[in-house]
């Protein structure tokens, strides 16, 4: 089955005609993802290889109505609004690749898509992959047979990069992926770690899930309460990063705006408890999730 994306997921990329648009429109169609659209408000008419570009999502949802999932590459300071007409529409699934949002913007429009029923991916995400059905975004580049292959492995990161770095070391370790999902290491996201987790569980096609988290905040504490009251079953393994950040001040911000460690939580050595409380396998480092792996799953 996968989850969030597969070959019935039906794109349109708002901000179509920008650089980081056009560049996930020509990925995802050569990926085989069904790319109907783009919107740019004032750029109507003109195409991006071969894709129509309307002004607003209303149109190319009068043009296209089989539309199911959007996918945000607008600059920061118009994101909150793109992510609200789209919601406002009802389209299923936002995947927000902007990058700096506003922290008052992202809180407004995940309030908003909450409110109208729709899920959110991101902000500040790579982009989602089932392999073999269907991406969104950027995520594996120009050539996501080097590092994803379909299996009935979940694999949740809050770093873009790492997502790709950690279904290569399952690839070559004989663990394909059900999907993959770069949720963003931003302060407030749209799907969290627990979220996707019970996406995870009703799916038949997914075995177990490996988790790429971070020091800050504290996602992956609620991942492990998710875990522990059983409203996810099946062998979950992780990797908390960011042991250098526990020897700096609090509320030192490192990479990701999320990566900020407050007094009194978001430290690793404290995720790592609680996920360890609740059964999941820690990795010291992603190359040992193979052989975790193995483990949970008696392969």
């Amino acid at each position: 089955m996968s989850i969030l994306v597969d070959e019935k997921t039906k794109v349109l990329v708002q901000g179509a005609t920008g650089k980081e648009g056009q560049r996930a429109i020509s990925q995802m169609r050569s990926y085989g993802t069904e790319v109907l659209v783009g919107v740019t408000p004032g750029k109507g008419g003109q195409e991006v290889g071969g894709v129509p570009v309307f002004d607003s999502v209303e149109e190319a949802l009068n043009e296209f109505p089989s539309i199911n999932t959007s996918f945000v590459a607008v600059p920061k300071q118009a994101a909150k609004d793109a992510i609200i007409e789209s919601a406002a529409h009802k389209i299923p699934l936002i995947n927000v690749l902007t990058e700096h949002m506003p922290i008052a913007d992202t809180a407004y429009a995940l309030a908003f898509a909450n409110d109208a029923g729709v899920r959110i991916v991101g902000p500040s995400s790579i982009g989602i992959i089932s392999p073999g059905k269907g991406k969104l975004g950027s995520i594996g580049g120009e050539d996501p047979n080097f590092s994803f292959a379909a299996g009935n492995i979940g694999v949740i990161s809050k770093s873009g990069g790492m997502s790709s770095e950690i279904s290569y070391i399952l690839k070559r370790n004989g663990f394909g992926q059900s999907t993959v999902i770069g949720i963003g290491g931003d302060m407030i996201v749209g799907s969290t770690f627990a979220d996707l987790l019970l996406e995870f569980e009703k799916d038949e096609e997914t075995a177990a899930v490996v988790m790429f988290g971070e020091v800050g905040g504290t996602y992956e504490e609620e991942a492990a309460e998710t875990i522990k009251s059983k409203k996810f079953t099946k062998p979950a393994v992780a990797f908390i990063s960011g042991g250098f950040a526990e020897m700096m001040p609090t509320e030192t911000a490192l990479g990701h705006a999320g990566a900020i460690i407050e007094s009194g939580k978001g430290r690793r050595i404290d995720k790592i408890k609680a996920l360890e409380a609740a059964g999941v396998k820690i990795a010291e480092i992603p190359d040992d999730f193979p052989a975790l792996l193995k483990k949970v799953l008696k392969k």
